[in-house]
């Protein structure tokens, strides 16, 4: 029966093994000097050789012609070992046996001499698995076990092992292994079974299995299995679902020409033929990160990850200076983290691509790229319209509105409007009083008791973790499409104002129950109430001697901020209202409505 590589070539001495040279010098060294221990814990990622060390380790212990650094292969227990028919060589898998049960019946049999060999090896595979009261049961045998058992504990996670098992055991960490390794294990197997070879493929293999033997073994399976008798570049970048060097230089000079269409249609193409955007993101890290080692080491070729013929990228590392090629890293970088807690990881590529594009200088159509003094004139017009909508976006919100005519400057040209510094809550939350006025001016009662009435239906309907917000707001003053909402907690009102979902949510029910699609202004009870004074101050509303009015003598708005002044008049009342507060103390101020007869 045809066997896969990795377990064909699997290897049996510490001499075949690849890297963790550290590991296999301190165990021939022990072997040698007869300083063994009871217990190892081997850790590290997968397919790096943790259990293949284990059991050369188990052959070597028993082998007939020990102490000896490497086994012999040859003798008895060798070879039971190899096939697996060695009774004292037990192989636990904690993945499928993590119960206590399994664990009291190692413990059950450890205190049995080997049958055949000196040491009875039990090699426990992802010890993390076990159960805490699986290493509980473990933990006293570990320490102190009869003297012919060997405990051989392998993880790909140490850092969820209990530390009274770590620290009963030798410990050694087993590294990825380095591309150079991988590759020459690989060669050495295509030419045990003849099959010829591109060195790139290989490179593209061993890229792909990220220091993981076992990978590289099992895709170099699947390329020879593609490739029949030959393995070609373009079968290891099929198989391992890579792309080849022409695409990472074509998407380089587009981003180098500016040409957003040709790079996102690069991207299209490598996602309709089901290329991995996570791995097509890191490929390109890796591609520009190649392209600064060849501007900062060009006679050191062998440093490069990607590129495997510099002469075809020359042009291109020339075409993109450092500066560029660092803030490429640099957005790619920050799109791969961001990936990793969205589902739409294509969307934030094409925003990186296009991120890229605008990098040093400003984007143009394919075909015309735009020289250095007009890309820097038409960056610094955009910069200065960008300016400008953000200064007429706050003057809006601050509810500031330009004098008829406009004011003039000395010279006769018309003034730089002054900008008005909007209060601000204590959390930095930055309060509409504009807004606020305005509403307050075309306030109406109905609008008021519409809201009112509604107001704890709509806080039912609400998911619980928005309703939180709002236990200590209310509606204190509404228009025909707006009205104020007090926060009795500043720092309320700044989550509130923050969460976009929040305001939808609200609106979105708001309209629903009451028909109209009511705009939310929040502020805190502090602001709300400095607000209300002024606006009673600046419109003459307070208390004054009754003067007889003829037609057409008061102003339009008069009207509406008297109306509104009776309404702040009646909000302020229903506060300091004692039968009110303790009302909504019993029952919440949910379950507790105003009703004006």
């Amino acid at each position: 029966m045809y066997q896969a590589f990795y377990r064909a070539y699997r290897p049996q001495t510490f001499g075949d093994m690849s890297g963790q040279q550290h590991v296999r010098r301190t165990l021939q060294n022990a072997l040698l000097q007869s300083k063994t221990t009871h217990a190892y814990l081997f850790s590290g990622p997968r397919g790096t050789g943790k259990t293949s060390a284990a059991k050369i380790f188990a052959k070597a212990l028993n082998c007939a012609e020990a102490p000896a650094a490497e086994p012999c292969n040859e003798c008895a227990s060798c070879l039971g070992i190899m096939d697996g028919s060695d009774t004292d060589v037990i192989e636990f898998d904690a993945a499928s046996n993590s119960r206590v049960e399994e664990i009291r019946d190692i413990i059950e049999k450890v205190r049995f001499a080997p049958s055949n060999s000196r040491f009875k090896v039990y090699i426990i595979d992802e010890v993390h698995m076990l159960s805490n009261s699986a290493f509980n049961a473990l933990l006293k045998t570990l320490e102190e076990p009869p003297a012919h058992v060997v405990f051989i504990l392998a993880t790909t996670e140490p850092h969820k092992l209990p530390p009274t098992i770590i620290s009963r055991c030798q410990r050694f960490d087993f590294k990825p292994l380095s591309r150079s390794d991988l590759t020459g294990r690989m060669e050495q197997v295509l030419d045990d079974v003849g099959i010829r070879y591109d060195d790139q493929a290989l490179k593209v293999i061993a890229r792909a299995a990220a220091g993981g033997m076992r990978d590289a073994l099992s895709m170099l399976d699947q390329a020879v299995s593609f490739g029949g008798d030959d393995v070609t570049s373009e079968d290891a970048v099929m198989v391992t679902g890579s792309i080849g060097e022409e695409l990472f230089r074509d998407i380089g000079e587009a981003l180098s020409e500016k040409d957003a269409a040709r790079a996102l249609s690069i991207l299209d193409r490598l996602v309709s033929e089901g290329k991995d955007v996570v791995r097509l993101t890191e490929d390109l890290i890796t591609f520009f990160r190649d392209l600064l080692v060849m501007k900062a080491a060009p006679d050191m070729p062998d440093l490069f990850e990607l590129i495997s013929d510099p002469e075809t990228v020359s042009g291109l590392a020339e075409q993109l200076p450092e500066s560029r090629l660092y803030s490429f890293i640099d957005i790619l970088s920050e799109t791969r983290q961001d990936m990793r807690f969205s589902n739409h990881a294509r969307v934030y590529l094409e925003a990186a691509l296009l991120r890229m594009i605008q990098a040093g200088g400003t984007a143009v159509s394919a075909g015309q790229p735009a020289s250095g003094a007009e890309g820097g004139e038409l960056q610094l017009k955009v910069d200065r319209l960008e300016q400008m909508v953000l200064e007429l976006r706050q003057q809006l919100k601050d509810g500031a509105a330009a004098a008829p005519g406009g004011a003039q400057s000395a010279d006769g040209q018309p003034a730089a409007p002054r900008r008005r510094s909007a209060p601000k809550a204590k959390n930095g939350f930055t309060v509409q009083e504009g807004r606020i006025k305005d509403i307050l001016s075309r306030a109406t009662k109905e609008d008021i008791q519409a809201l009112k009435s509604n107001w704890a239906t709509v806080l039912g309907d609400m998911q619980k973790s928005q309703a939180a917000l709002l236990n200590d707001a209310e509606p204190v003053a509404a228009s025909d499409g707006a009205f104020v909402l007090k926060f009795k907690y500043a720092i309320h009102c700044g989550m509130a104002a923050a969460n976009p979902d929040f305001n939808a949510s609200l609106t979105r029910i708001l309209s629903g129950r009451t028909g109209t699609a009511y705009e939310a202004v929040f502020v805190p009870e502090e602001d709300w109430l400095r607000i209300r004074e002024t606006f009673i101050r600046e419109r003459g509303l307070g208390k004054t001697p009754a003067r007889e009015e003829k037609p057409g003598d008061r102003h339009p708005d008069e009207a509406a901020a008297e109306e509104a002044l009776g309404l702040l008049g009646e909000s302020q009342a229903s506060e300091r209202d004692p039968l009110i507060e303790e009302a909504e103390k019993l029952f919440g101020k949910q379950a507790v409505h105003i009703h004006d007869d």
